[in-house]
């Protein structure tokens, strides 16, 4: 039976997604451009991205140039009927198509991928070990929301707080994802999976912090009253951030810590 996680189900339901799309950061070409060069051939390639949320990720490799080119088809599998709605109203490209499915009930005929994403949705799959088996021949994990506790004290106190509200989902931070590189399956079809981490700084404002907080699953399911506790709390956060590296004082602006994560594996 295909499965969901509850705080997942709730969290990203109809009506929870738009902000979610305006808000998460988008994904770094060099983050992009790492994933293709690691690719044997130019293709065209037949795609399954697994957990596409709004298409954030599908947008952005469908307007990269050298990605544009190299894809033939892609379908993107996609368990929320919110995401796939907003996904519907921003991915305009006739070659690719959201469908209703889970990395356990992907409803992708074997033998058809030639190449499978997950971009952001990877920790949430329940046993870590993906339906598709032996046709799966990459998967890459961008982890572009990891916030970095090696700088700044404001990002990890904020981080710090919302997780307090993870209400037990397994979240990326703790690693969960990585038992399905220890497997037997996965060591009988794959080889060591290769990883790269970049580190760099985007640009917010106390509203942007704060409503990508608010676009977290566990965030979103939260009552009224303690939603807005939380988001009082970030704001107090960083109101009080000594260590914020202003790029523009006067508008607001300052630096926002973050690391992406890209984990390659190739089939044998």
């Amino acid at each position: 039976m295909a499965t969901v996680h509850s705080v997942a189900q709730v969290g990203f339901g109809t009506g929870t997604n738009e902000l979610y799309d305006r808000i998460r950061p988008r994904y770094q070409p060099w983050a992009l451009e790492h994933i293709k060069n690691s690719l044997p051939s130019s293709g065209p390639y037949n795609i399954v991205e697994l957990g596409s949320g709004t298409g954030i990720f599908t947008r952005a490799i469908l307007a990269d140039p050298a990605w544009s080119s190299s894809i033939k088809e892609l379908k993107a599998v996609e368990p929320s009927e919110g995401m796939r709605s907003v996904f519907e109203k921003t991915v305009h490209d006739e070659r690719a198509k959201t469908f209703d499915g889970t990395f356990d009930a992907t409803g992708v005929e074997d033998g058809w991928a030639d190449l499978i994403v997950v971009a952001q949705a990877f920790h949430w799959c329940p046993d870590h070990v993906l339906a598709t088996g032996k046709d799966f021949q990459f998967d890459t994990e961008i982890e572009d929301n990891l916030l970095s506790r090696d700088g700044a004290r404001w990002a990890a106190q904020v981080r710090d707080l919302i997780e307090q509200h993870e209400k037990g989902t397994p979240q990326f931070r703790l690693g969960l994802w990585r038992k399905f590189f220890t497997t037997p399956e996965y060591d009988a079809a794959f080889a060591k999976q290769e990883e790269k981490e970049w580190s760099y700084n985007l640009e917010a404002t106390e509203q942007i912090v704060v409503d990508r907080a608010s676009s977290k699953s566990y965030i979103t399911v939260l009552p009224p009253k303690e939603k807005a506790e939380v988001q009082a709390g970030i704001r107090e956060i960083v109101e009080r951030g000594d260590d914020l590296e202003w790029v523009d004082k006067e508008k607001g602006l300052f630096k926002y810590p973050y690391k992406t994560l890209v984990v390659i594996a190739k089939q044998k």
